[in-house]
């Protein structure tokens, strides 16, 4: 068996935290450990996206170290855009997040791979579309210190394509677009692609 995955588990409240608890440390592959300083990704299970969720996933983010998979309760348009922003990696409803649901969005988030429903996906696309319609394109306002390709990248990674896809699109190897990808993520300070896609919205840039 290969190494197991290291998960920081937190929740809004000791009964919820201990539910999670259980079902990651059900799955072999994965090891629950005490402090995100430990872990490589940890789980935030609460209520609703509001303004305490969102401290929480900044938090246990420990510095954008450790990616998030946000398990949540009650989700609006606003909730799934406020966390993705906040650092998210991986959303998740509670009501989905059986025991193998949940070790499949932990593993896939470890990875990198960004993992949603695909109706919230919608939703957060829908209002990347709204904001950039609405408020950002009125105001005149465009890109800032990113060159065409990463807009590129960026507005194929909003739209949903995966990092295979978005090669095949360009015409790049995986590797470049990876590579794009890290240099956004690290020059402006940002968490991960999702941190990114929503810095993006919140410029003008897609």
């Amino acid at each position: 068996m290969s190494e197991r995955i290291p998960v920081y588990v937190e929740a809004e409240d000791p009964l919820l935290q201990a539910g999670v608890s259980s079902q990651v440390r059900a799955c072999p592959r994965l090891l629950v450990v005490d402090s995100p300083e430990e872990a490589c990704i940890a789980v935030a299970a609460v209520d609703a996206a509001d303004a305490r969720s969102v401290e929480l996933i900044r938090s246990v983010s420990n510095g954008g170290t450790c990616r998030v998979l946000a398990v949540v309760g009650q989700l609006d348009d606003a909730g799934v855009l406020a966390l993705a922003e906040a650092g998210a990696s991986g959303i998740l409803r509670r009501s989905d997040a059986s025991q193998a649901r949940l070790a499949e969005a932990v593993e896939a988030t470890a990875a990198g791979n960004g993992t949603m429903p695909p109706d919230l996906l919608a939703r957060l696309l829908s209002q990347v579309g709204r904001l950039q319609r609405d408020v950002l394109s009125p105001r005149g306002i465009g890109v800032h210190g990113l060159s065409e390709r990463e807009v590129t990248v960026l507005r194929l990674v909003a739209e949903g394509h995966d990092t295979g896809s978005i090669a095949r699109e360009m015409a790049y190897s995986e590797r470049t677009v990876k590579n794009v990808i890290h240099d956004i993520v690290s020059r402006l300070n940002l968490r991960n692609r999702s941190h990114a896609v929503a810095y993006a919205v919140r410029e003008g840039i897609i």
